[in-house]
């Protein structure tokens, strides 16, 4: 009887504590996990010492582990398919580059083209920089498969996190803060798992804020053009933000203004990175002379010319009936909408939106860092520490002034909140009461509870088709890797290359659609691409795409049925007259 009332406190909201059946099950494996640990902790400690000091190896180590952790869950978790508007325009620009150009030319029948985020005139494009673009498209070269940018992109982070962390703190701590970037933005990450970006300014990041105490400690070249590559990184990557990351940069050389000799050891240093931003900057003019026809039109002003802005960052363009939005869409759209007005009152709106947007920073800490957090606000005294809390206030005011947020917006200072982390838990491990040190202990319980998270969900994920993962599923909150196919996609690729020769699938939305929900989206070479996919405008219209492409077999998807519904248009009555595909193909 007593055993039946210790499990029923187990389940949800039964106890006094409010945990639930997740929150317990962590909790033990943790507390096997730290024992586990406790017990191994004289062998852990002096390696872990001895490796933290190797930075080669660290950041090999740290490059790689994130990598093989993702690709342990391929028989389960397969190579990402891009689901959202903004990937797709990703990989436009990645196959781009992949044909040596920065443009394609205009398609001559654009109208069945048009789509988010990607211009039809006066080149067919993608309105993003090449930063994003630049990486997938390596990956693709080298790797065959763009998703391989993104696992190097990641690797980049991991392992300049260590390094960016070994100019703030310890070998030490600086190993601890590159394993809390594999748990926090590793494998089950969305960054990871996804083509949208996020790895790559975060990474540049590292090399910006590394550089920093390097450079006023060294002032060498070397650090200069770290330095420099990491600012170039991010302009090529998110350009508005790149303000306030050349503004922080700024504010960290403030003290040397009053010491004339140590500002000029420092600006001795500075061409190293003025090259590398000018080179930046100069790119990115000829990809807005390429893609716009104007040296100083960015791609996406020319779209939001053209085009408005994006619904989905204003919903008035092309407004959604509230009963299509979930919850947290709706919630989104209030404040979204609710930034309007002058003065004052613009003012107070604006505090609104930024009390509202502080839940989403838990993205870049696992909940037992939040006690680290909580303990970084004591460590606040000095310049620079103060310069690392102001940095962060920059951008997180900055982007508040954008309709939307995403994570990779500041992902540039993710290093800077590992940072935080690992500067709480260092002063948590030097606390001690009546001369017992207790705070060791704590801050050791901290990153094994960490650990304990990672391992447990990532442990989960390899054994994902088992009742007891598939049971555990629903209570999974910040993981983003990639289960099944929700929207149908692979599903209708995998019907489309049983089909023999070239293909042009016209797109048929329903009435309720989901605006977000886009499916057409085209290699750079439209007409050399073995699948075409286009608008459906009506019999007649369709007609002319028919006649320009009289060689491709033609299909209609309407992917807001359930499953999405694929079928063969005749050859004379076309769409009009459809053949089920499974009759096609038997």
């Amino acid at each position: 009887m007593f055993l039946c009332q210790i499990l029923q406190a187990f389940q949800p909201l039964r106890n006094p504590i409010g945990f639930g059946a997740r929150d317990f099950i962590e909790l033990t494996w943790a507390a096997l996990l730290v024992l586990l640990a406790l017990a191994w902790r004289p062998w852990i400690e002096p390696f872990g010492l001895r490796l933290a000091h190797k930075a080669g190896w660290c950041m090999l180590l740290l490059a790689a582990l994130p990598v093989a952790l993702r690709l342990f869950l391929l028989p389960h978790h397969p190579v990402p398919r891009p689901e959202i508007y903004d990937e797709f325009s990703h990989l436009l620009v990645a196959d781009t580059l992949r044909h040596f150009r920065l443009a394609n030319p205009p398609h001559p029948l654009p109208q069945f083209f048009e789509t988010f985020f990607v211009l039809q005139e006066p080149t067919y494009s993608s309105i993003y920089p090449i930063g994003q673009g630049l990486v997938l498209a390596f990956g693709w070269m080298i790797f065959g498969h763009a998703w391989a940018g993104v696992l190097l992109s990641v690797a980049a982070l991991s392992s300049l996190c260590y390094w960016m962390l070994r100019g703030w703190t310890t070998p030490g701590w600086a190993l601890v803060g590159g394993l809390l970037a594999v748990f926090e933005f590793g494998p089950l990450n969305q960054w990871t798992n996804n083509y949208w970006g996020g790895a790559l300014p975060a990474a540049a990041g590292c090399l910006v804020f590394g550089a920093l105490p390097r450079l006023r400690e060294h002032r060498r070249t070397r650090d200069a053009a770290l330095l420099g590559i990491g600012l170039a990184l991010h302009v090529l990557t998110r350009q508005y933000e790149s303000i306030f990351l050349a503004a922080s940069v700024l504010l960290f050389f403030m003290p040397e203004l009053r010491n004339r000799q140590a500002l000029r050891n420092v600006a001795r240093t500075l061409p190293a990175a003025a090259l590398a931003v000018a080179a930046a900057i100069g790119i990115t003019l000829v990809q807005d002379k390429q893609v716009t026809g104007s040296w100083m039109t960015l791609p996406e002003m020319l779209s939001q010319y053209q085009y408005g802005v994006p619904a989905s960052l204003t919903f008035q363009e092309d407004p959604i009936p509230h009963r299509e939005l979930t919850p947290q869409q709706a919630l989104d759209y209030k404040m979204q909408r609710s930034f309007r007005g002058n003065g004052p009152e613009t003012i107070g709106r604006f505090l609104i939106r930024l009390e509202y947007r502080v839940r989403f920073y838990r993205f870049f800490f696992l909940v037992p860092l939040y006690l680290a957090a909580g303990a970084f606000l004591v460590t606040v005294r000095g310049y620079r520490i103060a310069w690392l809390v102001l940095t962060l206030l920059i951008f997180a005011l900055g982007v508040n002034f954008f309709p939307a947020f995403q994570f990779h917006y500041i992902a540039a200072v993710t290093c800077l909140f590992v940072l935080v982390s690992v500067m709480g838990l260092g002063w948590l491990s030097a606390c001690a009461i009546r001369g017992l040190p207790v705070g060791r202990a704590a801050a050791q319980w901290v990153v094994f509870l960490c650990a304990a998270h990672f391992l447990f969900w990532h442990g989960l994920h390899v054994f994902d088709d088992q009742p007891f993962s598939l049971a555990m599923r629903r209570y999974e909150t910040w993981n983003a890797i990639n289960h099944g196919d929700p929207f149908g996609r692979r599903a209708v690729d995998a019907q489309l290359a049983t089909a023999p020769g070239q293909q042009l699938v016209f797109v048929r939305y329903w009435p309720q659609h989901i605006f977000q929900q886009e499916w057409v989206y085209n290699a750079a070479d439209i007409d050399s691409a073995r699948v075409v996919w286009a608008r459906d405008l009506g019999e007649a219209e369709d007609e002319k795409l028919r006649r320009y492409y009289p060689n491709r077999a033609v299909w209609l998807l309407e992917p807001d049925a359930r499953p999405p519904k694929l079928t063969r248009c005749d050859a004379a009555a076309g769409c009009l007259n459809q053949t089920p595909f499974e009759s096609v193909t038997r």
